[in-house]
């Protein structure tokens, strides 16, 4: 399990289809890492439907502040590697380096990423 960390809302002033793009980025890059037989994740896929139900009305309101980082930050514990992609972006910086601090890989490209054992 490899999880895929990007920017979220870096750069993008919180404009929604900017977030979106973004989350596609990353969805797009675990698609690719399942077709490659591995089992990518985004901290997005689990946070975004909590934040939903949790009433959130945008990034940055309490409820984000309650869900977001703390849900990636459980996802990462279970993972066994990371894939930093993108640009700029404290979060997944911040996977990056609690990552190493644990012991798992961190790759910075989907070409670094290892073949799958089938």
């Amino acid at each position: 399990m490899i999880l895929v960390a990007g920017p979220y809302r870096s750069g993008t002033g919180d404009d929604p289809r900017k977030l979106e793009a973004n989350v596609r980025a990353m969805n797009d890059v675990a698609l690719r890492l399942f077709r490659a037989g591995h089992l990518g994740v985004t901290g997005e896929a689990l946070a975004l439907p909590l934040l939903e139900a949790a009433g959130s009305a945008g990034p940055g309101d309490t409820a984000y502040e309650e869900i977001f980082h703390p849900v990636a930050e459980q996802l990462l514990a279970r993972c066994d590697a990371v894939l930093r992609i993108g640009g700029p972006s404290e979060g997944a910086d911040l996977m990056v380096t609690r990552a190493r601090a644990r012991g798992k890989a961190v790759y910075t490209s989907l070409d670094d990423v290892p073949a799958a054992a089938r």
